[in-house]
């Protein structure tokens, strides 16, 4: 059996990375829960700093969420409208995996990182705060929205590069 090919550790690479980035990021379950707990008893029984924390929740949950759909669409375990498909054969099921997300996906998180890009920089710039608040960390979602494009462009460009070094590795063995 030849080494994997280039792509094929291009891809492996990309999505072990992602998947690193996913782990930590799904450390953020805790604090989230808690601040979302927190916010109830800091109103009303203390009487203070319910604000605060559901503008910390915000942000937490905008970089969870961005982190966390990446992993589920890679895992498949997001919702998806395959009634259909399920009754395709498996190559043509293979197909629609293979380029699924470069056709749907890929042109969408492309057009959000390059016109999200100024508003988002704007943002970090200025370490933009919540408008009606004026606590910082509003540039956290503006950032998070950026990020989940970004993954979701990554993801995307490994799916179409592994397919494509596993035929080209099949195709080097069959004479």
């Amino acid at each position: 059996m030849s080494p994997p090919s280039a792509s094929l550790r291009i891809a492996r690479r990309l999505n072990a990375l992602l998947d690193r980035i996913s782990v930590v990021g799904s450390a953020l379950v805790l604090p989230l829960a808690l601040l979302l707990f927190a916010q109830w008893p800091l109103r009303d029984v203390v009487g203070a700093g319910s604000r605060p924390a559901n503008d910390l929740a915000q942000w937490v949950f905008a970089l969870y969420v961005a982190l966390a759909l990446r992993q589920a669409t890679q895992q498949h375990s997001h919702l998806a409208a395959d009634t259909l498909a399920a009754r395709y054969p498996p190559r043509v099921r293979e197909r629609i995996a293979r380029f699924g997300h470069a056709i749907a996906v890929l042109p969408f998180a492309l057009f959000v990182l390059a016109s999200g890009a100024p508003m988002v920089w704007n943002a970090l710039r200025s370490l933009e705060a919540f408008p009606d608040t004026l606590n910082p960390g509003y540039f956290i979602i503006k950032c998070a929205a950026w990020l989940l494009a970004l993954a979701m462009a990554l993801q995307a460009a490994a799916d179409l590069l592994a397919p494509l070094a596993r035929e080209s590795a099949h195709r080097d063995l069959v004479p």
